[in-house]
């Protein structure tokens, strides 16, 4: 059960990472930038998986069976967008297309 609510987001981390390989269409599409993509995708999804083991990890005895999926989910959903976030930003400074 601890891994739900990274298989119900898997279509959705799936979206959001295409669209991050694809655009924008004005940066420089070399094999650095290809390395840095990969590498960032990989850190999002190790960063969404351990915050929602972190967010899943916590006493939920009283607040009862949905809250413990509901926060991981959030955790987990949350920590993805950051670090794809601060890549996209890095790399449209490290990537830019120089005149």
């Amino acid at each position: 059960m601890a891994n739900l609510a990274l298989i119900l987001f898997a279509p959705w981390f799936a979206i959001l990472t295409w669209c991050y390989w694809v655009f924008p269409k004005s940066l420089v599409v070399n094999p650095s930038r290809r390395r840095f993509d990969l590498a960032a995708i990989v850190i999002a999804l190790l960063a969404s998986g351990l915050a929602m083991r972190w967010a899943y990890s916590f006493d939920w005895t009283d607040a009862g069976n949905l809250w413990p999926q509901v926060v991981a989910t959030l955790s987990a959903y949350k920590a993805f967008l950051i670090v794809m976030a601060v890549s996209f930003w890095i790399r449209s400074k490290q990537f830019r297309i120089r005149n």
